[in-house]
């Protein structure tokens, strides 16, 4: 009989006993032994995981406490917001595999742009929110205002009005990182829609492009940031995919030690998940040893690798992890009987 409070966990647990399922399951009660032991998680999304709807367990997970802190791409931030703006008008296509150019082409003729099997609706989403974010451009430029890329975005879904909610606000992640005031670093966010539209702005002169503080401000600012979360039980990284999401976050920990010439606790837990095969020069790829070289990890953390979709893995982990954190007692008592205390 299935446990009424538990059922994804005890399925990781009865079912997850090999090769990816077992480093699934390993993860798992490795990152909530450290978040019951008061450690802090860090996670690093690349991708397009806000298209695929990954807010459905993230958002729930960072309101929970299970998430401390976010490196995300400008894509994923924001297309949290576009799934909360234009949700019901994004179009699915599961039959993407076997589309011709020519389909593509009537894709875009639609105002339709494809993400894999869905795409984002042109006028519901980039439009409908570049009328609200491009006046607060304005306006930091007009008053010599400097933020942070995501301090546009934390302001304006805070701000945004609920009737224009066509998605689900409790699945949105970018609204409760934004209530939760996550810390958040954008890497790169000049590679994203936004990033894009910001930058025909600067050159019709609408506004400075000073107004958004830059990636070396970001690592600036995390340096405080890791500092604090690394406190007590320290903190963990958890990453999907690969790419600068990723590498520009764990590098905080070898910069503070060599750059500044500071104390600085490593991370406390890694894990990725990947399908990026290892190869020559693959930072996707690489083995998480690997990064005990460039002493981001050490041979003490506990780093596991999941070689599988995060699309599928990651809502598994955080409904188990939620799961846990909703009931703790019955969750260890579960653990202890399937693989020992």
């Amino acid at each position: 009989m299935t446990h009424p409070n538990l059922p994804i966990l005890e399925l990781v647990l009865v079912n997850y006993k090999n090769f990816n399922a077992r480093a699934t399951r390993d993860a798992v009660l490795a990152y909530w032994r450290h978040v019951e032991g008061g450690g802090k998680m860090f996670w690093a999304l690349a991708g397009a995981m806000s298209s695929a709807q990954l807010g459905i367990t993230l958002a729930p997970a960072i309101r929970a406490g299970l998430i401390h802190g976010l490196s995300v791409t400008g894509a994923n931030l924001e297309e949290s917001l576009f799934r909360l703006v234009a949700h019901d008008s994004y179009k699915d296509f599961p039959e993407y595999r076997y589309f011709t150019k020519q389909d593509d082409t009537k894709i875009l003729e639609q105002r339709m742009r494809r993400v894999t099997d869905t795409s984002i609706p042109e006028d519901e989403a980039f439009r409908a929110v570049e009328k609200f974010i491009v006046p607060m451009w304005t306006r930091a430029s007009e008053g010599g205002e400097r933020r942070f890329w995501h301090e546009y975005f934390y302001e304006l879904i805070q701000t945004l009005p609920t009737e224009l909610h066509e998605g689900p606000a409790d699945e949105c992640w970018l609204l409760a990182a934004a209530k939760a005031k996550l810390p958040i670093v954008v890497p790169g966010h000049e590679d994203s829609t936004f990033g894009n539209i910001f930058a025909s702005h600067v050159a019709y002169g609408d506004c400075g492009a000073q107004i958004v503080k830059s990636g070396i401000e970001y690592m600036v600012a995390f340096y405080d940031q890791y500092q604090t979360l690394s406190e007590g039980q320290g903190v963990g990284f958890f990453q999907i995919g690969g790419g600068i999401a990723g590498d520009f976050p764990i590098c905080v920990v070898p910069s503070i030690k060599y750059d500044l010439d500071k104390p600085v606790k490593p991370w406390a837990y890694f894990c990725q998940i990947s399908d990026s095969t290892t190869s020559y020069g693959s930072y996707s790829g690489a083995t998480p040893n690997e990064k005990i070289t460039w002493d981001k990890l050490t041979e003490d953390t506990p780093m596991f690798v999941i070689e599988s979709d995060a699309t599928i893995v990651a809502p598994l982990l955080l409904r188990a992890l939620l799961e846990c954190k909703a009931h703790p007692e019955e969750a260890n008592a579960l653990i202890a009987k399937h693989v020992g205390g």
